[in-house]
């Protein structure tokens, strides 16, 4: 499903490859046909379908679609302090990158910090890569995401703000192509995906608070 607010961030991508399209049919026809090409990927990558969340009051879900690319014990440092539980999750360039929030409530924090654009599968990236971090407030717990720029990611998209108030699953920002996110959790959430795991942002539950 194609829906306007996640296809505005592409505007000046559509505006180009429309444009390169255009001028490499009088040139070279067969080259336009390239760019319709890319035009077609852009759309399916900048998609951004409906999801429904689960009900459970206790459950968190992933904030981003992808593939489990590490689960640890660190110390957070920005917001709650604490160590905490970090589930690291890798998009690929194929995964849908809409970023929505892990549980319902509000948001309390919203930092962005510049950085480096490393390869978003190393864990490595989270201390150095550009990142804006959020943190998710409700009487269970407080919960950080993190959203991390890659080595071809270039932009991390905010559309909520500090006081927003969001559903479970609520869309929240995104990141331009391939890229990483990481949910911190409390040392006492029960985890319950494991590296490997293939995940559905807002869908899927990957841990559940006591």
């Amino acid at each position: 499903m194609l829906r306007w607010q996640t296809l505005y961030e592409g505007r000046w991508i559509f505006a180009i490859l429309f444009l390169l399209a255009i001028a490499s049919w009088f040139a070279t026809p067969w080259l336009s046909l390239l760019f319709v090409a890319l035009i077609i990927y852009t759309a399916a990558f900048f998609r951004d379908p409906e999801r429904e969340a689960p009900t459970e009051a206790n459950v968190v879900v992933a904030a981003a679609d992808g593939v489990v690319a590490d689960i640890v014990e660190i110390d957070e440092t920005e917001v709650v302090k604490a160590k905490q539980k970090r589930v690291g999750i890798f998009l690929s360039v194929f995964d849908v990158h809409t970023n929505r929030a892990p549980v319902a409530g509000r948001i309390s924090y919203r930092q962005h910090r510049e950085g480096l654009c490393l390869d978003a599968r190393s864990p490595d990236c989270s201390g150095k890569n550009e990142s804006m971090t959020w943190a998710f407030e409700n009487p269970r717990a407080t919960i950080v995401v993190k959203q991390l720029t890659g080595a071809i990611a270039r932009r991390i998209v905010g559309w909520s703000n500090v006081g927003d108030e969001l559903k479970l699953g609520e869309r929240f920002g995104m990141i331009r192509f391939g890229s990483r996110t990481e949910v911190y959790l409390p040392m006492d959430a029960e985890i319950l995906v494991k590296i490997g795991d293939r995940v559905v942002g807002g869908k899927t539950i990957i841990a559940r608070l006591p």
